[in-house]
Parts: C-alpha cells; sequence; structure tokens
C-alpha cells in the first residue's frame, strides 16, 4: 500500500514537472516534497472513494468508448484535487482542461509503470 502511494505521489510529481498547466508553489525542497505528499493524499482518497461512484454512472460510456472515457474522468478528478487542494491552502493547482487531461494521461502511464515495476520485483524476493 505504501509502494502505491509513493508510485501515486511519483506519478503527480511527473505531471507536475512536464506540464506547465499543473502548477505547484515555490518553496524549499522540503515543503515542496511534504505538499506532493499531501496532494497524493488527497488523491488517494478522491480515487478511491469518488472514482467509483464516478465509473458506476458513466459505464455505459466507458463501455462505448472502449475504456477511453476514464481518462475524461481521471481529468474530472484531477480537477477535483486541485479544487481540494487550493481549499487546503496548498500550492498545487490545475490550470486549465487540456493540463488536467494530459496531467491524467500521465498520472496513468507513470503509475502503470512504476506499480508494475514495483510488483514484479516483490515477485522475485
Amino acid at each position: 500500500m505504501l509502494v502505491r502511494f509513493l508510485a501515486s505521489a511519483a506519478a503527480l510529481a511527473v505531471a507536475t514537472w512536464l506540464l506547465p498547466g499543473i502548477t505547484l508553489a515555490d518553496g524549499d525542497n522540503w515543503s515542496r516534497a511534504t505538499t506532493m505528499l499531501i496532494v497524493a493524499a488527497i488523491f488517494g482518497v478522491v480515487n478511491s472513494v469518488i472514482k467509483p461512484l464516478f465509473k458506476f454512472v458513466t459505464a455505459p460510456l466507458i463501455f462505448l468508448s472502449l475504456g477511453l472515457f476514464l481518462l475524461v474522468i481521471n481529468a474530472l478528478l484531477l480537477e477535483l484535487v486541485s479544487w481540494a487542494a487550493g481549499q487546503f491552502g496548498l500550492g498545487w493547482s490545475v490550470t486549465d482542461w487540456g493540463s488536467a487531461f494530459w496531467g491524467a494521461v500521465i498520472v496513468s502511464v507513470v503509475s502503470f509503470v512504476l506499480n508494475a515495476f514495483f510488483k514484479r520485483s516483490e515477485q522475485h524476493r
């Protein structure tokens, strides 16, 4: 569980680093890392509580789009995390829909790769 949390935090950090529309407030490295960990915790709560509801309600769209609508759901959830981070006074935000969409793509790919890597390394133990 800790590995998945850290993989999500790393994926969010990569999206923040790559996309100019996802911003992290200036500060020292410690405060920026702490902010990313808190954002990852919010992201985890949103993914575990709200994402299943979105998937249930939009199941026909997900089916008709062969799963591509999941990227739209992930982008909406990233926007929700951005809003929640703003409510908590964190210095992390998503500025527009395009950044949320591409951020969702990056987070999905990086999380998939990291989770696959760590799952494979656990199997060799």
